[in-house]
């Protein structure tokens, strides 16, 4: 990111400015070095610019100090000994980069987090509809608000692409940089468990965090639940409040981490914000809220258990904000959904389809119990697995497709660098464990072209897997696809 996207004022800024609060060695040159800017992408470096060398899983970015010489780079940060740099370039090491990095760059932008309240959100389902549904309540009473996450980055009203749940550090610290410029007051994010293992968060003080649910997903990653969930945990450690689910098995793991005061929330244990009195319906969800001895009736345009855990959450970081209940609700009701999550299609011919986002064991079975609730006819899943991450939860989500579904079509997702029907096989064993019936289809187009053609008055077809994305991923290609899209298409003149 360069000065003319975000200018931060001034035209260099010396090095021991930007290593402020960092542990480093000075190995060559002086820490008084003027830096232009902070770039840890070696085909992204300019004259005068500090080349930080990270080790990441496909390279190492100390492979690339020749080229960021080359361009122009006059320092670099490193985790290791380098041999054959120029007298005049200076060096700095530090034993691990990407905390470097994150701290660098909070410093470089000034630490612009510092001035906005921060919202994080984090957990395996239900993130991107907690970080809109407390925008909502922000937008009612008059607060301009960011938005980091899966979907898309907001400044307001203001859409920007998001290449990844959690930016790097670097970008990250940007763009919260550049939303203190628009006059944002209150920045909401999701926070992946990767981003905080691999520090991009590092330098950010929360003002409140949310914990959403812990259920099997990037274990490609993390190797172990274990792992997981501890760097789920860093999250509340850093946190002035953490607003936590009592009901999810980790809720208590989550409580014993946070650093601040804690707010609970659960419709199964006794908590501080507590669902009664649950009416779903293909329009959305009713409850009653206790709270404080007082019960709130709070209505919403989603439907599914899932939906009532997901406003808890978001009512509990409103009123950790200060938000006074009466606006809080107004807002909820107000939000009229996320696209991609529980997205609802309907057809003249009296059967509907529901994209939908989920794509771990957890997140399926939450989708398909609730479309079974308001399903007259037969419930349709057409699902798959992503390639190249967590294998071992495939034959979980085609048991649990079989369990819940009247019939599955099993299809591809984003296969990547797999064989799309070795994807569809690991997730067929599953489905043989159940009654269900079934066929494979590895086209995903022509699966829910199919599935509108099976589909019957009363009938509800659940798209699941891919929701909000636009594209499909295989090992030669990106194309663009969307499932809504090709829903709309499939049911031609009869979508309503």
């Amino acid at each position: 990111m360069h000065k003319k996207q975000y200018p931060k004022g001034e035209d260099t800024v010396k090095l021991k400015k930007l290593l402020k609060g960092i542990s480093y060695t000075v190995i060559q040159g002086t820490a008084e070095t003027e830096i232009q800017e902070l770039v840890y992408d070696s085909r992204k470096i300019q004259a005068g610019d500090l080349f930080v060398c990270i080790t990441g899983f496909q390279t190492d970015g100390h492979r690339f100090i020749s080229m960021a010489l080359e361009k122009g780079a006059v320092a670099l940060l490193v985790e290791r000994e380098v041999e054959h740099v120029p007298s005049g370039i200076t060096v700095i090491q530090t034993k691990d980069n990407r905390r470097a990095l994150a701290m660098a760059a909070a410093n470089f932008y000034d630490h612009p987090t510092a001035q906005m309240r921060m919202i994080g959100v984090t957990g395996t389902n239900g993130k991107t509809t907690i970080t809109y549904l407390i925008r909502s309540v922000l937008a009612e009473i008059g607060r301009k608000t960011g938005v980091i996450g899966t979907i898309e980055n907001r400044i307001g009203d203001k859409a920007i692409p998001a290449e990844r749940t959690t930016p790097e550090s670097l970008e990250l610290q940007a763009l919260m940089a550049r939303m203190r410029q628009e006059n944002v007051t209150d920045v909401v994010m999701e926070v992946s468990s990767h981003s905080l293992d691999l520090h991009r968060v590092d330098g950010i003080a929360y003002d409140v965090a949310v914990f959403t649910n812990l259920t099997q997903d990037h274990l490609d990653y993390h190797k172990t639940m274990e792992q997981y969930q501890k760097a789920k945990s860093l999250l509340f450690a850093r946190s002035k409040k953490s607003v936590i689910n009592l009901d999810d098995a980790a809720g208590p793991y989550m409580m014993e981490c946070a650093a601040g005061e804690v707010m609970t929330y659960a419709i199964m244990q006794h908590a501080d914000l507590k669902a009664e009195e649950i009416a779903i319906s293909a329009n959305g969800t009713a409850f009653t809220l206790v709270f404080q001895g007082t019960r709130f009736p709070v209505k919403l345009h989603t439907p599914g258990r899932f939906s009532v855990y997901n406003a808890l959450g978001a009512i509990g970081a409103c009123l950790c904000l200060g938000i006074p209940m009466e606006c809080i609700l107004v807002g909820l009701e107000k939000n009229t959904g996320v696209a991609g999550r529980f997205q609802v299609i309907r057809s003249k011919k009296g059967c509907q389809a529901v994209v939908d986002y989920a794509h771990t064991p957890d997140g399926l079975e939450n989708v398909l119990k609730t479309a079974a609730e308001f399903t007259k006819g037969k419930l349709i899943a057409v699902f798959g697995c992503g390639g190249d991450r967590d294998k071992t939860k495939r034959p979980i989500m085609g048991r649990i497709g079989g369990q819940y579904a009247g019939y599955c079509i099993l299809t591809s997702d984003n296969p990547r660098t797999e064989n799309p029907e070795q994807i569809l096989e690991e997730v067929e064993s599953g489905i043989k464990e159940t009654e269900c019936s079934y066929e494979k289809q590895v086209d995903r187009r022509k699966a829910i072209a199919r599935a509108v053609e099976l589909a019957k008055d009363g009938d509800v077809i659940l798209i699941a897997g891919k929701g909000h994305e636009t594209y499909q991923i295989f090992a030669d290609q990106t194309i663009h696809f969307d499932d809504v899209e090709e829903v709309r298409k499939a049911f031609g003149e009869d979508c309503l």
